[in-house]
Formats: structure tokens, C-alpha cells, sequence
């Protein structure tokens, strides 16, 4: 009876344990592919690149040991939706890169806000998107107003 075993088992590790293993490896001297090499060798194949160890290392090299992310610079990806539905009942048409400037954030963000608060915009105006189910010979149809 043959049985088929898959003898590479892929390890669930979080960016920080990454890190700490990286951190590890480069008190201990090592170099950055070759901490990709071990971790990814021992963790699972693809788990770490080699550019991002040597990221790492460089931070390490610069003597900043800290694990975390940077905040990054631009601008924010969160909205106060309050503020958001605020705006876009005083003029609902506003459009979303007017709001974005509003905001200080991208429109696309502006986008994927107003979605979440079930907006869409028609006619130059935004409205709140209602859900009406119609029943037909072919089945079930949703028409969006």
C-alpha cells in the first residue's frame, strides 16, 4: 500500500517573527541571503526575499532594532465616515475628488468609503442605494435604485 506524503510542511509565521528570526541571524553574524536561505529552508520555501532580509539587515546595520513598521508618509487610507456623510448631506454633489481634498485623502479612498456607506452617485448627485427584489418568470432580478 503506497501512501503519498507531502514531507514539506509550510509553517503559518507572522512579519514580526520573521523579524525576530531576521534580527537573530543578523547578531549572529550572518548574511542576508544567507538568513534567507536558513529561515526560508527551515519556515517554508517563498516565506522571506531576499531583497526584504536585506532591507531588514540594513535597518539592523543602521542600529535600528525595532520590529515594527515605520509609519508610512502620505496621505491616510481612513476616513471619519461621520464627517464623509456629513459633507455629502450638505451637498450631495460634491464630487469624490472634492471630497477627497475635503478629507485630506485620495478619491479612490473617497470611492470605497462611499460604497460602504451604500452611496452611489447618479446624475451628478449621491444617493443611498436601496435594494428591491422583483420577482419574474426567469427567478429572482435586483434592481438598484
Amino acid at each position: 500500500m503506497d501512501v503519498d506524503v507531502d514531507l514539506e510542511l509550510e509553517i503559518k509565521i507572522s512579519r514580526r517573527e520573521l523579524r525576530v528570526l531576521l534580527r537573530q541571524k543578523f547578531r549572529l553574524s550572518r548574511k542576508a541571503t544567507e538568513a534567507t536561505s536558513n529561515i526560508c529552508g527551515t519556515v517554508g520555501k517563498d516565506v522571506l526575499s531576499i531583497r526584504t532580509a536585506q532591507l531588514w539587515f540594513n535597518r539592523f546595520n543602521n542600529g535600528n532594532f525595532e520590529l515594527d513598521n515605520l509609519p508610512h508618509s502620505g496621505r491616510p487610507l481612513q476616513v471619519d465616515m461621520d464627517v464623509l456623510n456629513q459633507l455629502i448631506e450638505e451637498d450631495p454633489r460634491l464630487t469624490t475628488r472634492c471630497l477627497a481634498e475635503r478629507l485630506g485623502c485620495s478619491h479612490t479612498t473617497v470611492e470605497t468609503h462611499l460604497g460602504e456607506l451604500d452611496k452611489t452617485g447618479k446624475y451628478g448627485v449621491w444617493y443611498h442605494m436601496i435594494c428591491h427584489r422583483i420577482s419574474s418568470s426567469t427567478g429572482l432580478t435586483l434592481v438598484w435604485n
